[in-house]
C-alpha cells in the first residue's frame, strides 16, 4: 500500500510538468482527474468494504470529493501565486498568502469533520475512521511532495 501512495506525488508533478501550456484551470482539471481515478482504487483497495455498505460509502465518497477538489483547487491557485510571486513576496503578499494557507487548511479539516459523520452512518465509526486515515495520509504525502519542490521564502 505505501508503496502505491508513494507514487502519487510522483505522478501530480509530472501531470503539473505536462501541463505547463494549460491555463491553471485546464491543469488543475486535468491533475484532479488523473488524480481521482487513482485516489479511488487506493481507497477502494483500503477499505475492502462489504457490499451491504459500500454503494452508500461510494455515494457518499462522491459528494465529499466534490466538495474537496473544490478546496484543493483553491490551494493549487495559491501555490501558483506564490511561485508567481516569488521573486518580490514581501510583508503583505505573505501574509495574504499565509493566511488563505491556513484558511484552506481549516475548511480541510471542516469537510473531514463534516464527512466523518456521513460516513459514519452509512458504514460504522471503524470504516469511517479508515477512510479519514487513508485520505489525510494520502493529502499529506502530496502536500509533503510539493512542498520539498517549493523554495522558502527568501532561499534564491
Amino acid at each position: 500500500m505505501k508503496k502505491i501512495l508513494l507514487l502519487l506525488p510522483f505522478c501530480f508533478l509530472v501531470a503539473i510538468g505536462y501541463s505547463q501550456t494549460q491555463s491553471l484551470d485546464d491543469e488543475v482539471t486535468l491533475i484532479q482527474a488523473a488524480f481521482g481515478k487513482e485516489k479511488k482504487m487506493i481507497v477502494d483497495a483500503y477499505m475492502d468494504l462489504p457490499e451491504s455498505v459500500s454503494p452508500g460509502f461510494w455515494t457518499v465518497y462522491q459528494a465529499y470529493e466534490k466538495e474537496r477538489q473544490i478546496l484543493s483547487r483553491e490551494r493549487f491557485k495559491l501555490i501558483d501565486r506564490y511561485i508567481t510571486a516569488y521573486d518580490q513576496i514581501g510583508n503583505d503578499e505573505a501574509d495574504e498568502l499565509a493566511s488563505a494557507s491556513l484558511k484552506n487548511d481549516v475548511a480541510l479539516s471542516k469537510l473531514h469533520a463534516k464527512y466523518y459523520k456521513k460516513f459514519k452512518k452509512v458504514t460504522s465509526a471503524v470504516d469511517a475512521a479508515k477512510f479519514l486515515q487513508i485520505d489525510i495520509y494520502i493529502h499529506n504525502t502530496i502536500r509533503n511532495a510539493i512542498q520539498q519542490e517549493l523554495p522558502f521564502i527568501g532561499e534564491f
